[in-house]
């Protein structure tokens, strides 16, 4: 992608899981990037190697102060808005900061990028608009009632990023992002996702939860795959291609129990007696749906995404950073 080396790109929530692997991808094909985060969930650890690098650059605030977000702005062709109030479970227990980060937030980036004139505007959407519809599998155009206050969020970004294309003639692409997991992801906290929680705990000799009885099913998609189809967002040049919303996944199903199997099988092969651990099921959590697949037709078509990583590609590079990074 020629565009990448020339461009100044903005990661909001770049210290996070998702945003420090995008700044690593853009600094890998010699773009400058900034990191506009404000360590409420980012971590300083995610940028440490990138603090030296020439073309990177930190700001520290908060995308609820607008001030912060038009001097992040400043300069910059293109913004990939991750910054967020991530968790279903965070969002039933504190609704109104959800609320403020991840609708007002986004509503000061919206503001902010169209004043700067950036280029084209790429953010974070989320599989959780889906909410109650049952149909198998997900698409962009057929969705249901919210089931949080975190779906609720992340639907009213998208109705925000429509009307600011439409009333200010702005590039907006959303990526609905199904389970991401893999390298920097948390796997502790109230809050940590299911792949990084169960790797951690398998290797500490541990007993992981499942909530439910292990047969609610979910499309676990790579950060590989995920940083891929940013990048072909942020450079489509296909008109067709914009101003909507995609599918980011990697196109299959697999159960709570299944994938626990295929963590403990791999863990084994590293050494660790993983197959001797059972887990412990809990009650289900509320808020979250029993199955969830998408279909990436649409992405596929209008941006060219093909991923490159299968689940247990995915999971075997993720459960060898684990193993190297908990010791």
């Amino acid at each position: 992608m020629q565009q990448l080396g020339s461009s100044k790109i903005l990661v909001t929530g770049g210290a996070g899981f998702i945003g420090s692997n995008l700044v690593e991808a853009l600094l890998g094909e010699g773009s400058r990037v900034v990191c506009f985060d404000n360590f409420s969930t980012g971590k300083q650890e995610n940028i440490r190697d990138f603090l030296s690098h020439p073309n990177f650059s930190l700001i520290t605030g908060d995308i609820r102060n607008s001030d912060d977000c038009r001097k992040a702005c400043e300069g910059v062709d293109y913004v990939l808005h991750q910054a967020a109030l991530g968790s279903v479970p965070r969002s039933i227990k504190d609704p109104a900061t959800s609320n403020e980060v991840n609708i007002g937030g986004f509503v000061n980036m919206l503001v902010a990028a169209r004043d700067a004139g950036v280029k084209r505007f790429v953010y974070a959407a989320s599989s959780s608009t889906y909410g109650d519809h049952p149909a198998l599998p997900k698409r962009e155009d057929v969705i249901g009632k919210p089931l949080s206050p975190y779906a609720i969020t992340k639907y009213v970004n998208e109705l925000y990023a429509g009307v600011f294309a439409d009333l200010y003639n702005m590039q907006v692409i959303g990526l609905r992002y199904f389970n991401v997991f893999g390298k920097r992801q948390d796997p502790d906290g109230a809050y940590a996702a299911v792949i990084p929680k169960f790797i951690k705990q398998l290797i500490k000799g541990e007993s992981p939860v499942i909530n439910g009885d292990g047969s609610q099913s979910r499309d676990f998609t790579y950060i590989g795959n995920v940083v891929q189809v940013n990048l072909l967002a942020l450079f489509t040049d296909n008109p067709a291609a914009l101003n909507t919303v995609y599918n980011v996944a990697y196109g299959e199903s697999t159960t709570l129990n299944e994938l626990y199997s295929q963590l403990t099988m791999l863990l084994q092969g590293l050494g660790v007696p993983a197959g001797e651990i059972r887990p412990v099921y809990g009650p289900p959590r509320a808020g979250d749906v029993q199955h969830s697949m998408a279909c990436i037709d649409k992405a596929r078509k209008l941006l060219g995404y093909n991923p490159k990583y299968s689940l247990s590609e995915g999971l075997q590079l993720a459960i060898k950073w684990y193993y190297e990074n908990l010791k």
